[in-house]
């Protein structure tokens, strides 16, 4: 039986446990045999649960649009990619519909993939702005309003989804950096969502823009409202908003995105410890001004330069990369940004962004 199924805490007969291990070793499922496992035993499980007909349509269902999702994007999974949010009722002669075509089109020219919603208004502009080589769509299945943008090579970088959970995981599991532009309540969500996943510390760090139209008024009422009514209440902190950029210019936008990487390339928790890499040295002057500004949020220590801790080099995890390692107080992960901003501003940074790499596990 595999080393999986033996450890499970509500472990299968050992038949049916030998049985999925027989079963992932025919189909040659060697590669992340022991994950293979687990996802089969899950499924064995839900039957010995008895679980509801319509439960297991929605497991199923999601676990197929998942596969689909994964391969689509397998390809690319080398190549940065940004995720546009917005409302699909926007037409083309809008403001709206021109800024997101703009932002899309000069991220593109920088090498990124721009990934959207795949249907009509502000997702059918950024996959025009992005050009069919470089524009990948996350569809959505409705009963009406929305189809998948002619934008899209939809042989090629087009997948449709039953759940918008299942989307939505896919339209930001994917991407370094987010724009937003006006919409509805499905835009509300996707941006909150977003909001909440930086908050919490659920989601690594990356660059949020919320983009209007020239003069627009959208995302400055909401920024009013946050500071009005849900941090005088207590229900956020004041400064939850400094981590996004709200803006009415595309190169503002743009800079934002790109920016955000010019130093800054990924993090990693080993233990209590989180390591951040970059993609410049650290002199010893900055990070003892870094210690300085930001030694608030550590538990204890400081701010250290290291090289890759035992399990970064075990997985071989971006070992080229110089490391700050501190210890940061886990309930301070929403104020990270502010040391990455940091750290992007340091003289030692490289002059020109450095496209993110790929996360890891």
């Amino acid at each position: 039986m595999s080393e999986f199924v033996a450890s499970s805490p509500d472990a299968l007969p050992d038949s049916v446990g030998e049985a999925v291990a027989a079963l992932v070793a025919e189909i040659g499922a060697g590669r992340n045999r022991a994950l293979i496992e687990r996802i089969l035993a899950s499924g064995a499980r839900l039957g010995l649960d008895g679980t509801d007909r319509l439960d297991l349509k929605i497991t199923a269902a999601a676990l197929e649009e998942m596969r689909q999702a994964f391969r689509l994007f397998a390809p690319y999974t080398a190549v940065p990619k940004v995720t546009v949010f917005g409302s699909a009722r926007i037409a083309a002669d809008d403001p709206l519909y021109r800024q997101a075509q703009g932002v899309a089109a000069s991220l593109a020219d920088d090498g990124w993939m721009v990934v959207t919603g795949a249907g009509p208004g502000i997702m059918q502009a950024a996959a025009e702005g992005a050009g069919p080589a470089l524009a990948i769509g996350v569809s959505i299945r409705l009963p009406f309003e929305e189809k998948p943008s002619a934008a899209i090579a939809v042989d090629e970088r087009l997948v449709t989804m039953k759940y918008f959970f299942t989307r939505k995981l896919m339209l930001m599991k994917e991407s370094r950096g987010f724009v937003c532009l006006p919409g509805g309540f499905g835009t509300l969500d996707e941006t909150f969502e977003l909001l909440t996943l930086q908050q919490t510390g659920k989601a690594e760090p990356m660059p949020i823009v919320l983009l209007d139209a020239e003069g627009g008024t959208y995302w400055t009422s909401l920024r009013r409202y946050v500071e009005t009514e849900l941090a005088p209440l207590g229900m956020v902190s004041p400064g939850d908003l400094d981590r996004v950029l709200i803006t009415d210019s595309v190169d503002e936008a743009v800079a934002e995105i790109t920016g955000f990487w010019r130093n800054y390339d990924s993090l990693r928790w080993v233990g209590d410890r989180l390591v951040l890499r970059l993609n410049a040295e650290p002199s010893d002057a900055e990070v003892a001004e870094l210690d300085r500004r930001f030694g608030r949020l550590l538990t204890s220590g400081r701010f250290a330069r290291s090289e890759p801790l035992a399990p970064e080099q075990a997985d071989r995890d971006a070992l080229d990369k110089p490391r700050l390692v501190f210890e940061l107080d886990p309930h301070r992960v929403g104020e990270l940004h502010e040391v990455i901003r940091a750290i992007n501003a340091l003289p030692s940074a490289p002059a020109r962004a450095t496209p993110p790499s790929v996360p890891g596990d």
